[in-house]
């Protein structure tokens, strides 16, 4: 699933238990967490912003985000150029947020879904390719 890619991942206090165990369940991947490092309450834009600025840099292929809506961290992510944060929720909007949009940054509400759905949604996320095409000419026209 993720063998030999480079992923950032971060979440504030809502997501931390499931950070962890993403974490564990992202074999072959080479893993960077940004935080936060426990279940004390913490601010979402501290981690969101740092996983942005690594993939926004090239430094990794995919961020994963998680915090309890995951409203806050996908709008935070979105504030940088060259990102594009999902929210996904379930199985089904995984997939166009990867093959319409293009999405680099995926973003979790910890408190809306099963560990489960969101290995699930992992899973799509980083195994489902962009199209390209009229999708491609549309994610043209997103960057400010």
């Amino acid at each position: 699933m993720s063998k030999g890619l480079k992923i950032a991942i971060g979440a504030d206090h809502a997501g931390f238990e499931y950070k962890q165990a993403l974490i564990a369940s992202l074999d072959g991947a080479e893993i960077k967490d940004f935080g936060t490092y426990s279940s004390a309450s913490a601010d979402y834009p501290d981690f969101a912003h740092l996983v942005a600025l690594a993939v926004e840099s090239g430094d990794f292929d995919y961020g994963i985000l998680l915090c309890g809506s995951a409203n806050g961290v996908a709008i935070t992510a979105n504030k940088h150029q060259g990102i594009r944060a999902a929210i996904c929720y379930n199985e089904d909007v995984t997939i166009p947020a990867r093959s319409h949009t293009d999405a680099n940054v995926l973003c979790i509400p910890s408190r809306y879904v099963t560990l489960e759905q969101a290995k699930s949604i992992i899973k799509i996320f980083l195994n489902t390719e962009f199209e390209g095409g009229r999708h491609a000419t549309r994610v043209g026209k997103i960057a400010c």
